[in-house]
């Protein structure tokens, strides 16, 4: 097993055996810039984030709402690069050598240079896996395969209208965590509450010996977590109420850190069983 399985594997186990569930912070890198996000990182992850999902700006985020979508245009205005990311990426894993990263990308930031280098790339900065939006598992095998190359772990999307034959493909393609959406649209639509994750549709992925599922798409609230939690996820993943909280202090970067540090630390006790 390559070192990217064994943190996921070894951050579930620790989190079994305490038992609690796993709050994965997602943010878009660079976003409002290279300096300060890597300090967004590093406040995440010093207050009880158990792993990252990192996103790579780019100009059309098509499964994203409108708060991550100006997070890519915020990220982009300052020019910033793929390798600029990766940069930022390598400094985090070497100060954090345990902690798991994926990344939550866009097909044509894989393919621009030819999935095999993006990967090596990815491989080389310290990312665990790699979880491309826009491609479903029917049309994955060559990203699995780049992937695979590189010894970074393949995520698929599980869709909560998804037939059994859909959902044991997910969990038979998904390495490290399975991305389990709790309803379908885009992100950030953190104001309606979550949708009652079904524990019927965890149950198909566990029977089909699939990776732990992780909840995502409107997360925000500590409760949102304990729903998934209770109904047997293996934890959730919160985006847009994070990015929402950089937005809304763009011009107090001490403000927002410490806004930030209180919603992971609350978001975390929340995952405990």
């Amino acid at each position: 097993m390559s070192q990217a399985g064994k943190r996921y594997e070894t951050m579930f186990t620790a989190l079994k055996e305490r038992n609690q569930g796993a709050f994965v912070p997602f943010v878009t890198l660079a976003d409002p810039d290279l300096a300060t996000s890597e300090k967004i990182i590093r406040t995440l992850i010093e207050n009880g984030a158990d792993a990252l999902e990192l996103g790579l700006p780019f100009s059309d985020p098509v499964a994203d709402g409108p708060v991550i979508q100006a997070a890519n245009i915020r990220a982009l205005q300052h020019h910033v690069t793929k390798q600029q990311c990766f940069d930022l990426v390598a400094r985090i894993r070497a100060d954090y050598p345990e902690i798991p990263i994926g990344l939550l990308v866009y097909c044509n930031l894989v393919v621009a240079n030819g999935a095999d280098a993006f990967y090596a790339q990815a491989a080389a900065a310290g990312v665990d896996s790699v979880l491309v939006a826009d491609v479903p598992v029917k049309e994955g095998a060559s990203f699995i395969k780049a992937a695979h190359g590189a010894g970074v772990q393949p995520i698929f999307i599980a869709p909560p209208d998804a037939s059994a034959t859909t959902l044991h493909r997910v969990a038979e393609a998904s390495e490290g965590y399975i991305y389990l959406l709790s309803r379908s649209g885009v992100t950030g639509d953190t104001q309606q509450a979550s949708a009652a994750p079904a524990a019927e549709l965890i149950q198909v992925l566990k029977d089909a010996g699939g990776a732990p599922p992780l909840l995502g798409f409107g997360i925000a609230k500590p409760e949102h977590v304990q729903a998934a939690v209770s109904a047997g996820a293996a934890g959730a993943i919160s985006g847009s109420a994070i990015v929402r909280i950089i937005a809304d202090n763009l011009e107090n970067t001490e403000s927002m850190l410490d806004k930030l540090g209180v919603f992971v630390k609350n978001m975390k006790a929340a995952t405990q069983l």
